[in-house]
């Protein structure tokens, strides 16, 4: 639900902006503006500059934007007619190409001073009202996101009402910064992204390698548990397979370009679903057989640009956790039910207990007849419905085959992150025929359920990294335990210790350096490892154990049958942290 303030802090912000703006523009008289709308939690500006910005160039602007907001401006509006705004902003060349794409032939500008910027507005009074602002960080933009186009240097800030407003912002941009997954990354040695190879193409390193294969056997299990199937399908198609599906007309700024082989074209690709309607296609099938929910870790690839690409989070090749049900429409509504049920459990599991819901419709380019849009959407509201499931709606924001549901992941700083969707479809089913014998002895179209109930291995690792700072559950840590030797002569009893262990199915670590205990403890708290056994001549005589956790507590000394049934405990609880 939004806050009562939330317009009147939106117009700050965006007044905010209005003032970065001729701050810069005093700075670097030769600046050529682009835009500076406010965003969620702050604004920006993009602007062409003589030269690139430092964050040092940051704290500048800001003192000019001060000055300027001293001053007690007034902002004023005025109306204009295309020509004259064409004279105002005659050497401003991008804001020239927006006035040539206005409708109307009045423009409206505001002023500040001897500023002016090509705006509907609306802004607060004056500059004064913009107290508490603060400029954030400098990025790379492409004019209107068009990688044809060049590339403009965006600021970040953000503003709020009072101080104590902003202060809690920057205190939890900075908590975000230390979570920041391409840094604990690179911290914790679980993944890395190299241009020689090209970007956006992740390499999972040992670590992390365990984390995804922690979570896809799980994944495995429970949808074994649920009636799911595993299938596998092949990472190339021919193209005239996307044609028939529709992904070449609706989906192909996404797709890599063809690969012609034996005179054929083959694309990789973006998506599982054809393969999946291809292996129900081997045969006839009967009512009897239905629902089908066949599950597939499927690899895929999609075009994205550069400048979206963002570590885990946003890439070009990535694992789905894909499925797709195929069922008579009488069982649809039953089927996503069970998939929210399904998604609900693992995020329960992986420790989001907060998420948000949209229902996202019919987007201005789609495929498929309304009629069949609006049994898909009603289905799925229905189903929500049923499970008194509270929901927003999403105007067009649906894919080309089908309405969904879009489950928003909340982590610990609150953020959302994309996670399950649901997606109701009649129209590839149409497309390619995909039938079942009916009771009356007829074909007829099946009803199809796209989902996934965790999003991509990717984007969820990237999501779980930030959720736990890197502190992951006992059950899901690359490296369980940490056993430190006090000194070499200790090394060998730390190497039964861990064999012990290890047999007990534990992931361990022993540290055999000849290094000082204290720093050994310490980097195994960096590395976010959640318990540390220490041996040393008590241990060794006693056969015990000396426990500590990464959060530095001191557990004392154990035997390793106590140990072991605390970390069984955690491990089959799946206690979070």
């Amino acid at each position: 639900m939004s806050h009562p303030d939330d317009k009147s802090q939106q117009i700050m912000r965006h007044s905010a902006a209005h003032v970065m703006a001729q701050a810069v523009l005093s700075l670097f008289p030769e600046a050529k503006l682009g835009i500076g709308p406010a965003i969620e939690d702050g604004f920006y500006y993009d602007f062409e500059l003589p030269r690139s910005l430092t964050p040092d160039d940051l704290l500048i602007i800001e003192q000019q934007m001060r000055q300027i907001i001293a001053a007690d401006v007034p902002f004023i509006r005025e109306e204009v007619d295309k020509q004259k705004a064409r004279q105002i902003f005659i050497s401003q060349h991008y804001k020239l190409e927006l006035i040539d794409e206005l409708p109307d032939e009045r423009v409206g500008i505001y002023r500040q001073g001897s500023f002016v910027d090509l705006c509907r507005g609306p802004h607060v009074g004056s500059t004064a009202e913009i107290k508490n602002f603060k400029l954030l960080s400098i990025a790379g933009a492409y004019w209107r996101g068009d990688e044809s186009q060049p590339m403009l240097q965006r600021i970040y800030g953000t503003a709020f009402q009072t101080s104590e407003e902003l202060a809690a912002y920057l205190g939890r941009v900075e908590e975000a910064a230390k979570r920041d997954h391409r840094r604990l990354g690179k911290e914790l040695d679980l993944f890395s992204i190299h241009q020689e190879a090209g970007a956006g193409l992740i390499h999972w390193h040992p670590k992390g390698a365990v984390v995804r294969c922690l979570i896809e056997d799980f994944w495995k299990e429970e949808h074994f548990k649920r009636g799911y199937d595993l299938v596998y399908t092949p990472h190339i198609f021919k193209a005239d397979l996307w044609k028939a599906s529709g992904h070449w007309e609706m989906y192909r700024d996404y797709l890599y370009p063809p690969m012609e082989m034996e005179g054929q074209e083959y694309i990789i690709k973006p998506m599982n679903c054809p393969g999946h309607i291809l292996i129900y296609k081997t045969k006839l099938r009967s009512y009897r057989e239905l629902p089908l929910r066949w599950a597939e870790l499927g690899t895929v690839y999609r075009y994205e640009r550069s400048g979206v690409l963002h570590g885990l989070a946003r890439v070009r090749g990535f694992t789905q956790d894909d499925a797709h049900i195929f069922c008579r429409p009488g069982q649809l509504e039953d089927e996503v039910v069970g998939v929210l049920e399904f998604a609900r459990f693992m995020m329960h599991t992986f420790g989001f207990d907060e998420y948000e819901v949209l229902l996202s419709t019919r987007p201005g380019k789609y495929a498929g007849t309304i009629e069949n849009w609006d049994k898909a959407t009603e289905t799925l509201q229905e189903a929500m419905d049923r499970l008194q499931l509270p929901y927003e709606i999403d105007p067009g924001a649906g894919v080309f085959y089908g309405p969904k549901i879009d489950i928003k992941l909340k982590d610990a700083l609150g953020r959302a992150w994309q996670g399950p969707t649901i997606q109701v479809d009649f129209n590839l089913p149409q497309r390619f025929q995909v039938t079942y014998v009916g009771e009356d002895g007829q074909e007829h179209l099946v009803a199809m359920i796209h989902r996934t109930v965790l999003g991509s291995m990717e984007r969820f690792f990237a999501c779980l990294i930030e959720h736990y700072g890197g502190a992951f559950p006992v059950w899901l840590a690359p490296i369980q335990v940490a056993i430190v030797p006090i000194a070499d002569r200790h090394l060998d009893y730390a190497q039964k210790v861990a064999a012990e262990l290890r047999a007990q199915g534990l992931r361990i670590q022993v540290d055999s350096r000849s290094e000082r205990m204290n720093l050994k403890i310490r980097e195994a708290q960096l590395q976010k490892i959640p318990y540390m056994i220490v041996v040393g001549d008590r241990e060794q005589t006693t056969s015990t154990i000396s426990l500590r956790l990464r959060n530095g507590e001191d557990i004392g000394t154990l035997s390793l049958g106590q140990f072991g049934m605390i970390v069984r405990s955690a491990i089959e609880a799946k206690r979070q942290n």
